[in-house]
């Protein structure tokens, strides 16, 4: 007797378990990553009051890696996203006898969004993935068992010296993509929309206020913390070898820029909301 043969599932029964897949990997992410995040404040915690040392070498050697090789590439991005918005900008402006206000444009979307959203995408591919691989071959080649024979947790010599340098480097790169921008546009401006560079430099310091370079800080001191914490996490559940180096570095790269996205909007909506925005 012929068993009958089984049906697929329809498309909907499909795209519900992919849906809730999404959303189970969105928990264990959250999840895994609020004691990732728990772990390092507490070593962070105890360094402070003396009852442990962070290796200030290595946090120094991931700055190098982290942020100092990152300079000349978040330059080169943040110097044509000033051109890009001073072209883009004009022709509307223009149009209003405006064009003399492509620098509160600029200055405004560059320092609040921009600045530290370009910075954190660019050291998430150049940096993030690095971190994920580093830690994940250490998993592999079976180092973070040989930390954990000699009683030395991997949180402590691993984890918070690069969270710690991604923080610190990605407010730094924000700072210096914030300038590049800005100075990139004005010099289209000057040299091509015949804006003088005088009445540049005064809109962009009349319509910018502290509060714009402090809630960008504040973002990127953030997506810092969410970078490195997302790299060192996938790092360390590193499964099969090589390939899971690879699933490992991909996984940080695309959970880093979402995760960074949806923090650059709930920031947005909270400074708003406080009226710093």
């Amino acid at each position: 007797m012929n068993a009958e043969p089984q049906q697929e599932p329809g498309f909907l029964l499909r795209g519900l378990a992919a849906w809730g897949a999404i959303w189970i990997a969105a928990f264990e992410l959250v999840g895994g990553l609020a004691w990732l995040l728990r772990d390092v404040a507490g070593w962070v915690g105890a360094s402070l009051v003396g009852r442990a040392r962070i290796g200030r070498a290595a946090m120094v050697t991931q700055m190098v890696r982290v942020g100092v090789r990152s300079i000349a590439i978040v330059m080169l991005v943040s110097a044509c996203i000033g051109v890009i918005l001073a072209l883009q900008m004009a022709p509307p402006l223009r149009e209003f006898g405006q064009v003399d206000k492509t620098a509160n444009i600029i200055g405004v979307a560059v320092f609040r969004e921009l600045g530290p959203l370009i910075a954190a995408i660019v050291l998430t591919g150049f940096a993030g993935a690095a971190i994920a691989a580093e830690i994940g071959t250490m998993v592999v080649g079976e180092e973070i068992e040989a930390l954990e024979a000699q009683a030395l947790d991997p949180i402590r010599f691993l984890v918070v010296p690069r969270v710690i340098a991604t923080i610190a480097s990605l407010v730094v790169l924000t700072v210096i993509g914030d300038l590049t921008s800005v100075i990139a546009g004005g010099a289209m401006g000057v040299w091509f929309l015949d804006v003088p560079y005088s009445v540049y430099r005064d809109n962009t310091l009349q319509q910018l206020a502290a509060s714009d370079f402090l809630t960008g800080l504040i973002k990127a001191a953030a997506f810092g913390g969410i970078l490195g914490s997302i790299a060192c996490y996938n790092g360390l559940r590193v499964t099969g070898g090589a390939e899971g180096v690879g699933r490992a570095t991909t996984s940080t790269v695309v959970q880093t820029i979402v995760t960074v996205v949806l923090a650059d909007l709930l920031f947005t909506a909270l400074f708003y909301a406080l009226g710093w925005g």
